[in-house]
């Protein structure tokens, strides 16, 4: 159901790569791997006997709680997250869309674009993928598409970058 705000009618939305989504589980995973392991040290600390300070009950519950957001950040709000994400290039501007509960719609017009990054992390790499980021005249703007392969990354980049210098000729 569109939203007109947020969603305008007649907008057709690129997605980003289906891959993203296991980049992102990684990321995650490593996150919340650390996480559990700091939250489990109450507990290792209380079973070898050098503290006996928490409660056993709270010591267990510490990293049963982290693990339990593992699996409802993994299995849920991740693969959501990832869908919410969609780019649109119109004559005048690029759309990005993101967000499921505070969802946001970012116009970047492409007169305003003054140069563009692509990256690529160390898991963006093993599956093919890059981030593309534009750089505005407005410093607490920061437009980027993630998850983008990295064919249409370039594409993107080229094609933003000649966008921008057409507008830009114009002023």
């Amino acid at each position: 159901m569109p939203h007109e705000p947020i969603d305008p009618v007649g907008i057709e939305w690129s997605r980003v790569s289906e891959k993203y989504l296991k980049v992102r589980v990684i990321s995650a995973l490593i996150g919340h791997v650390v996480f559990v392991l700091i939250l489990s040290v109450p507990l290792v600390m209380r079973l070898l006997g050098v503290w006996i300070w928490p409660a056993e009950w709270i010591a267990w519950a510490l990293p049963i709680v982290g693990l339990i957001w593992t699996i409802i950040d993994v299995l849920f709000i991740i693969p959501r997250q990832v869908r919410a994400i969609g780019y649109a290039e119109r004559q005048e501007d690029l759309l990005i869309r993101s967000g499921i509960m505070f969802r946001k719609l970012m116009v970047v017009p492409y007169g305003r674009m003054q140069y563009v990054d692509v990256e690529a992390g160390p898991v963006d790499r093993a599956f093919g993928l890059c981030k593309v980021k534009m750089h505005t005249a407005s410093p607490s703007a920061n437009p980027e598409i993630p998850g983008i392969p990295e064919a249409e990354g370039a594409r993107l980049r080229e094609q933003l970058s000649a966008r921008g210098e057409a507008k830009l000729a114009g002023l």
